[in-house]
């Protein structure tokens, strides 16, 4: 009797290896359309490329021992954690822009000048709200900044009613010098 024909392989490995390649292969998944949709084209089609390849390594294990109920569990299994891998992954990549939009009552020169110190580029608007003036402060910055900003904001100016969306892409702007714990990568304070 050989390895691929015992109980350890059948009930054991393929699980294993069903599990942890559907793991891989949704957490590519996840991924490639996260970059997608923030416009990230150029590396798409190579995690497509690997996502499916393992996917279809998968998907012939299944078949071969399609009377494996343990392998359909974990190949369920792997599906629901690879997305959250993906996610979790794409979380700490922190990868792309946002904008912070902010309705301030009473005074915002503060605000915008902890934000300004900060580094960080302010629009600010004047407005109408239903209790009277009101300014909205609007400022973009990479994901990995926006607990930094929000931060400034809760302590500046705590009250301020805020919304935060992801930008496909910007064509100039004004965005702190990063630091050396970016991995040693510097951006110039302005984009042009």
């Amino acid at each position: 009797m050989s390895i691929l024909d015992s109980n350890l392989y059948i009930y054991v490995l393929i699980p294993l290896l069903v599990f942890f390649a559907r793991v891989a292969d949704v957490s590519l998944g996840t991924l490639r359309i996260i970059f997608i949709s923030r416009g990230k084209r150029n590396l798409a089609p190579i995690l497509g490329f690997v996502e499916v390849f393992i996917w279809i390594t998968v998907v012939s294990q299944i078949v071969s021992h399609a009377h494996n109920i343990i392998a359909y569990l974990a190949y369920a299994a792997g599906f629901a954690a690879g997305n959250y891998v993906g996610m979790y992954i794409e979380d700490k990549l922190a990868i792309g822009t946002q904008i912070i939009r902010l309705i301030v009552q009473n005074e915002s020169f503060p605000l915008t000048q902890n934000l300004h110190d900060a580094g960080y580029g302010v629009t600010c608007v004047p407005g109408q709200g239903t209790t009277g003036p009101v300014t909205l402060v609007y400022t973009i910055v990479r994901r990995k900044d926006v607990a930094k900003v929000i931060d400034i904001i809760h302590k500046t100016h705590p009250n301020a009613f805020l919304t935060i969306e992801d930008l496909r892409s910007t064509q100039a702007g004004v965005f702190p010098a990063a630091s050396t714990s970016d991995n040693g990568q510097f951006f110039p304070r302005k984009f042009k």
